[in-house]
């Protein structure tokens, strides 16, 4: 439950965040941010959206060693996550209302903040949230299923978010509103207050004492750092992560752009698509819970970042092949269906037990710091996919004029093999239970 809170309000800023502020035409809303050029190649929005991301990155180390040396008699982690609700629903209302309703200079100035305190606050939920799945879980096999579970609650958060636009037709004739831009705030506004709810589910549900026994590090900061980054196999981890992540934010903040430019299908049709991809790769679970003892998990996440690949690159030619878009669609995200469900469940797996060995082999309990290195390659990615992303819709994302959506394809294929080949150099040592 606290994975798909969490998910939820993620989803909800990956999916809406560009197209609320520069849409497509045709979608009943207009620019709020200039498309101004600097240095040749970054827009506006893409300055804002890396530069908010790279402020929270900062922050992670700090959080994540906070976390490990907690004392607090609730436990090391639950305390965190439970001052940081509030702040992560308010900031994420808050990105999606604008100062102005046209193209504005004091919109971009505006939305530095609230992006930036929403990461932050997030941040402070999702490292301690994600520091616990190595302590409750104790062996190969828990790990694996405890991260299935939380998967499955990661893409139920993925198609909630999905339905923002849906959500918002609803909002448009409940509330007799013609605008659409509020139409969309009013759908934020349930989907992150539902977010914080679900959020809250661990926080008030999970007795930390009684399932992690863990004890405080007492490692500094820096030097924590400094041993995470010399361990060979987490490594070749958070650097192929870093690739794939930023091919997941292309797709993620393309997705009504190619449903609805590329394909040519109304924006409504996204959530049965999202929803279609998402069921299906639910019913891979228990195939890749399987082959993980069979195979383990390196052989898996290869297969799955080369399939991935192959997926993008077919959003180049969506649109341009002699068949019908929306048979091109559900053929691609059927395949993309194993790789969502691999690269959903293994990473927090392997993590999980990368930080064991570390702990069985050091006697220190930082897994915050681990994951908090992690968080920050996740962001690195996420934060490049996301400019990469608003750079290229300058050469084009309206019908007609699409060269910079087809070329966000390219990059996204490029993006997953890069992160197969680096993922080949990671080392499988724990036998699966």
């Amino acid at each position: 439950m606290g994975m798909m809170g969490w998910s939820i309000m993620i989803n909800v800023i990956g999916v809406m965040l560009i197209y609320f502020y520069l849409p497509p035409n045709g979608q009943g809303l207009h620019n709020l941010i200039s498309q101004r050029i600097f240095l040749g190649i970054f827009n506006v929005l893409a300055i804002i959206l890396a530069s908010g991301r790279l402020l929270d990155a900062v922050y992670d180390p700090f959080i994540a060693k906070m976390s490990d040396k907690s004392k607090s008699k609730w436990g090391r982690r639950i305390p965190f996550m439970f001052v940081s609700i509030v702040p992560s629903v308010i900031f994420c209302i808050l990105i999606f209302f604008p100062p102005s309703k046209e193209v504005s200079s004091l919109n971009a100035l505006w939305l530095i903040l609230p992006l930036t305190l929403f990461f932050t606050s997030t941040t402070t939920y999702a490292i301690p949230y994600t520091a616990m799945l190595p302590e409750i879980a104790k062996t190969s096999a828990e790990k694996v299923r405890l991260s299935s579970f939380q998967q499955v609650g990661f893409v139920l958060g993925m198609i909630v978010a999905s339905m923002c636009n849906n959500i918002a037709d609803s909002m448009c004739s409940i509330f007799h509103v013609q605008e659409r831009m509020v139409c969309i705030q009013y759908s934020v506004i349930f989907l992150a207050v539902v977010g914080g709810i679900f959020m809250l589910m661990p926080v008030l549900f999970i007795d930390e004492k009684k399932y992690s026994k863990s004890i405080p590090s007492s490692t500094p900061l820096f030097e924590a750092l400094r041993e995470s980054f010399s361990n060979r196999n987490f490594f070749f981890f958070i650097v192929a992560c870093l690739s794939y992540f930023m091919a997941l934010n292309i797709i993620l903040n393309g997705l009504l752009y190619f449903v609805t430019v590329l394909a040519g299908i109304p924006e409504e049709s996204g959530p049965k698509l999202v929803g279609f991809m998402v069921v299906l790769s639910v019913l891979f679970y228990p195939l890749i819970n399987y082959l993980v003892k069979r195979l383990g998990e390196k052989k898996i996440m290869v297969f799955s970042f080369f399939l991935l690949s192959a997926m993008f690159f077919g959003i180049s030619a969506l649109g341009k092949l002699p068949i019908d878009s929306r048979l091109q669609l559900y053929i691609m995200l059927g395949l993309t269906a194993f790789p969502l469900a691999s690269l959903g469940i293994l990473p927090n797996a392997i993590l999980a037990d990368i930080i064991a060995q570390d702990v069985a082999t050091t006697g220190d309990n930082k897994e915050g710091v681990y994951v908090a290195v992690n968080f920050f390659s996740i962001k690195l990615g996420q934060t490049f996919g996301i400019a990469l992303f608003a750079i290229l819709t300058v050469y084009g994302k309206d019908p007609g004029h699409d060269t910079g959506l087809r070329l966000t394809g390219i990059s996204g294929g490029i993006l997953c093999a890069a992160a197969a080949i680096i993922f080949l150099g990671f080392k499988q040592k724990v036998k699966q239970a």
